[in-house]
């Protein structure tokens, strides 16, 4: 597979959802979808939590007002091109998206060259309870922007497919998630105190999840044990639902990896297009 000419010296973000996360570099270059800002307003902006500023990648239809919002949670890599490439897509269907820099009080992601160490030193130090209330920020600050968080839906790949579950049972505001192989379970710690699993009955906004037969990180015993849980739920738990794609691994959607299936990738965004529709927040 052939793969795009960057390395460590190239990878230096100018900003939010510029460049790729330095532990995926080499990219695939031929997979790669690059969607243009033609008539969108695009780019970095800052979220205010009191004193402190969080960056965001923000896009939607340039001179858009009343907007249906989406909160796009990225993987453990943060708010690189291709997230920023999911913002437009979504912006292009005429949502005001919303991709903040949920890493960055414990460090730059996007500079870490090895997945092992990223994990370590900054994604497993990020408290649930924080992720929490930047979403609720990111929310408040849509409100100010031309959104119309009445109708208000979640995405997230990977990490944010977990914290897309978790803020669908936090937010009674939040119409609509869609899922995209999100780990499911998990032990308890501080950090980490409740797994989807342990929320699914008390969704607020219905969830679609979209996971692959083949992801060794997230077993189909598990996805059993969420639709059990979802089916003892609230009306939103039981209006959740799943669809696994039986030849499909990890990252299915990731158009720069190795992971990527055009099928299942293709297939699962018109799912997920079809979902905010469906729940109301198209």
């Amino acid at each position: 597979m052939a793969e795009l000419d960057l390395n460590r010296r190239d990878f230096v973000r100018a900003a939010v959802g510029s460049g790729f996360a330095a532990a995926v570099l080499p990219v695939t270059a031929q997979t790669v979808v690059k969607t243009d800002s033609a008539g969108l307003r695009v780019g970095e902006v800052t979220i205010p939590l009191g004193d402190f500023k969080m960056p965001a990648y923000r896009a939607m239809p340039e001179g858009g007002r009343n907007l249906p919002v989406i909160l796009l949670v990225s993987e453990i890599f943060g708010v690189h091109e291709y997230i920023a490439d999911v913002a437009r897509r979504l912006a292009k269907q005429g949502y005001l998206v919303i991709a903040p820099e949920l890493f960055v009080r414990q460090g730059d992601a996007g500079d870490y060259g090895e997945i092992a160490k990223l994990l370590a030193e900054v994604v497993n130090k990020v408290p649930d309870a924080q992720v929490m209330g930047d979403l609720d920020a990111c929310v408040a600050w849509a409100r100010t922007q031309g959104g119309d968080t009445s109708r208000l839906g979640i995405t997230g790949f990977c990490w944010g497919g977990r914290m897309t579950w978790l803020y669908a049972a936090h937010n009674p505001g939040v119409k609509a998630g869609v899922a995209w192989y999100g780990r499911l379970v998990g032990a308890s710690t501080p950090l980490t105190p409740k797994h989807p699993v342990d929320l699914a009955a008390g969704l607020r906004g219905p969830v679609l999840g979209l996971y692959g037969g083949q992801d060794a990180g997230i077993p189909l015993d598990t996805v059993d044990k969420m639709k059990a849980a979802l089916s003892q739920g609230s009306a939103s738990a039981k209006a959740s639902s799943f669809h696994v794609y039986a030849e499909a691994g990890h990252a299915f959607h990731a158009d720069y990896r190795p992971t990527f299936l055009k099928g299942p990738a293709e297939d699962g965004w018109q799912r997920c297009l079809a979902w905010f529709k469906a729940q109301g927040v198209a």
